[in-house]
């Protein structure tokens, strides 16, 4: 078992979720129940998913969480991308997010390499 709270993809997967919830608050009010919620449910899912992996009795369960939290990753960065095409933030907001995302994935990469092995 692993203590979540002391996890780096933890900690910046939190961080994230409260970037993604200040991001979509403007967003108009046709997509709070469309691209607004898919994207704050994305954005949990990944933190959320490492919680309850690191709760798992085994490495092997622990990296089907660290996937599921993965796959909630890349599809974040594909809701950021048609975002930025509906044109609700900058392209400068987009790189940056997106650069966040990114990390967070490449992280999640690795440790489940680690955990694997």
């Amino acid at each position: 078992m692993h203590n979540f709270k002391e996890l780096k993809i933890w900690q910046k997967g939190r961080a994230l979720v409260k970037e993604i919830f200040l991001l979509t608050q403007n967003f108009p009010k046709e997509e709070q129940f469309i691209l607004v919620d898919q994207m704050r449910r994305n954005s949990v899912s990944i933190p959320a998913n490492i919680v309850e992996g690191s709760g798992r009795g085994s490495n092997k369960d622990f990296s089907r969480f660290i996937d599921i939290a993965m796959g909630s990753a890349f599809e974040l960065e594909s809701l950021i991308y048609i975002g930025y095409d509906l044109d609700y933030y900058d392209e400068k907001v987009l790189n940056l997010t997106v650069g966040k995302i990114q990390e967070i994935q490449k992280m999640l990469f690795h440790f489940k390499n680690h955990i694997n092995s």
